[in-house]
């Protein structure tokens, strides 16, 4: 085969450090709409970005020349910056050094979408903290809790 291909779905979480409420409401669906352009910058096609205002969720594709952790550096440092220069509240932003990066079958895509589409109505009845170690279970990733939050 003369061509490489690829489509491997991901699902993106990551907090503001110290899961602080800092992502102001006014500026919260355009850094949605941000986080979707630094995507698609990279490669990466972003289906959904949507959170609250200490978290984010991205699904997205892994560009094919591209590791997670790469993309997930450009997300975040230029997200930032953009951020900083949005509100003047948000001079001292910063994500957590972390993330949650998951697999997903093209089957499971329209769930996970819908699933950020209703992040506001799902926190009202649960932290970031317990969303992310139900994840965690899901899908059977092994942690120590002592690091898990740095």
């Amino acid at each position: 085969m003369a061509q490489s291909l690829s489509k491997i779905l991901l699902h993106l979480v990551f907090s503001t450090k110290n899961r602080a409420n800092i992502i102001p409401n006014a500026i919260e669906n355009k850094l949605h709409a941000y986080l979707a352009g630094v995507c698609r910058a990279n490669g990466s096609n972003a289906f959904r970005v949507g959170g609250t205002a200490n978290h984010v969720h991205i699904a997205c594709t892994l560009p094919r020349t591209m590791t997670i952790s790469k993309l997930l550096e450009e997300v975040k440092k230029s997200s930032s910056k953009w951020i900083k220069d949005q509100h003047t509240d948000c001079q001292n932003f910063s994500w957590q050094a972390g993330y949650g990066a998951f697999s997903l079958g093209q089957s499971q895509l329209e769930t996970l979408i819908n699933y950020i589409d209703r992040q506001h109505e799902h926190h009202h009845n649960m932290t970031f903290e317990n969303e992310f170690l139900q994840m965690l279970q899901k899908y059977q990733i092994e942690y120590d809790e002592q690091y898990i939050w740095n």
